[in-house]
C-alpha cells in the first residue's frame, strides 16, 4: 500500500513584485465594481499601480462628458492596487481628485499610480489620469491609505 502524498505548502512569494502581483489578483478576482466598468490591470508592482477603462456611452453625463465620479473610479482602483502591493490589506483614508481636462465618450482613461511615502500604517499615493491617445493629464489625484493588521489572503499560508 502506498503512503498518500501531501502537497507541500504553498511557498512563501520570493520577491516584493510578486508580492505585487499576487495581492493585485486577489484584490481583481473580487472587485466586481472595477471589472463591471471595463477596467483592465495593465501593470503592478511594488508601491505602483496602472490600470485602465473605456469610456462608454453609459458613462457620459448631459454635456457628453465622463462622469467625473468614473473618474474618480479608475484613479481610486489604481490608489487602491497600488497600496496593497505590499501584501497587507490596506484602505483608503480618503482622497481628493482635481479635474483637469474632460475625458469623453471612445476616451481610453490610463491611471497610473506611485507610491510618494508610507510611514508606519499611514501612505500617501498621487495618481495620474491620462487620456491614451494624447497622453494629456486629466485629472490628479491624491490618496490617503490606511494598513490594517491583515495579511492578504493570497499571501497567507495554510
Amino acid at each position: 500500500m502506498t503512503e498518500p502524498t501531501q502537497s507541500p505548502p504553498p511557498a512563501t512569494p520570493a520577491t516584493p513584485e510578486e508580492v505585487a502581483r499576487l495581492s493585485a489578483a486577489a484584490m481583481w478576482a473580487e472587485d466586481h465594481a472595477s471589472r463591471s466598468l471595463g477596467m483592465e490591470i495593465v501593470a503592478c508592482g511594488p508601491g505602483t499601480a496602472t490600470v485602465s477603462m473605456l469610456v462608454r456611452e453609459d458613462m457620459v453625463n448631459g454635456w457628453g462628458l465622463c462622469h467625473g465620479g468614473l473618474v474618480a473610479s479608475v484613479a481610486d482602483s489604481a490608489f487602491a492596487l497600488a497600496c496593497n502591493s505590499h501584501g497587507m490589506v490596506t484602505l483608503a483614508a480618503g482622497f481628493d481628485v482635481t479635474f483637469v481636462e474632460p475625458a469623453r465618450r471612445g476616451d481610453l482613461l490610463v491611471a497610473r499610480a506611485r507610491e510618494v511615502v508610507v510611514r508606519g500604517r499611514g501612505g500617501l499615493y498621487d495618481v495620474d489620469v491620462v487620456r491614451d491617445r494624447d497622453g494629456a493629464v486629466l485629472a490628479v489625484f491624491r490618496g490617503r491609505s490606511r494598513m490594517t493588521s491583515q495579511t492578504n489572503p493570497a499571501l497567507e499560508r495554510d
